[in-house]
């Protein structure tokens, strides 16, 4: 049985492009797995709690040495630890907050960063298990455009991906320029926009189905 861990981070609700397009893959998903399990996360909703002091010391002291708070603590939050673990895909819808991702995802992504899960060999726990992030942005930042270079987003992730030791495994599907329809100076760009969002659509749709 396959499971699927379906993240939602963006604040937009029904007007959100990145759950619009994580939606569609779920569809897609349950259609081509109908046994698999499925977890679903709202960081909008229930946000994860920031890093402690506390949790990162037990983190980073080994669990027979840890103390009762120390472990307290650290168990709290092992069922995000464990349904990562569970999990078979992972999808993350990641809008663009401020030229980087949601405070939400960064502060699940520090709760996994911890050295259990880091993959310093090629043995880690998180390898093989496939990451997809259905990346929003309000603009664009390619390579000639005003704000290249500006993309604190996907490079972050990235790189955490790395840290995890599932680069390999991260898929990246994009629809740019979703301010086209509201920000009158980006009204110029729309047909970008609607050519990003289809492909973007057509994308997610063909993964969900790739085993």
């Amino acid at each position: 049985m396959t499971n699927l861990l379906h993240i939602d981070s963006s604040i937009q609700g029904d007007r959100s492009h990145s759950r619009a397009l994580t939606a569609a893959f779920v569809e897609s998903w349950k259609v081509a797995n109908p046994d698999g399990g499925y977890v679903y996360r709202d960081f909008a909703q229930a946000p994860v709690p920031h890093v402690t002091g506390l949790y990162f010391a037990a983190a980073n002291t080994p669990a027979e040495l840890r103390g009762p708070e120390m472990r307290a603590e650290y168990d709290r939050f092992k069922p995000l630890r464990d349904e990562v673990l569970a999990a078979d895909v992972v999808l993350m819808g990641v809008p663009m907050y401020n030229y980087t991702v949601p405070s939400t995802i960064k502060s699940w992504l520090d709760h996994l960063l911890v050295p259990e899960f880091r993959a310093d060999t090629s043995d880690g726990p998180l390898i093989g298990t496939r990451f997809l992030v259905v990346a929003t942005q309000g603009g664009s930042y390619a390579p000639g455009t005003p704000r290249e270079g500006w993309d604190h987003q996907q490079p972050l992730l990235r790189q955490y991906f790395e840290h995890l030791g599932v680069a390999g495994d991260a898929t990246f599907v994009q629809a740019e320029m979703t301010l086209a329809n509201v920000n009158e100076q980006l009204r110029q760009f729309q047909h970008i926009a609607d050519e990003s969002k289809e492909r973007a659509f057509k994308a997610v749709q063909e993964l969900a189905t790739v085993s």
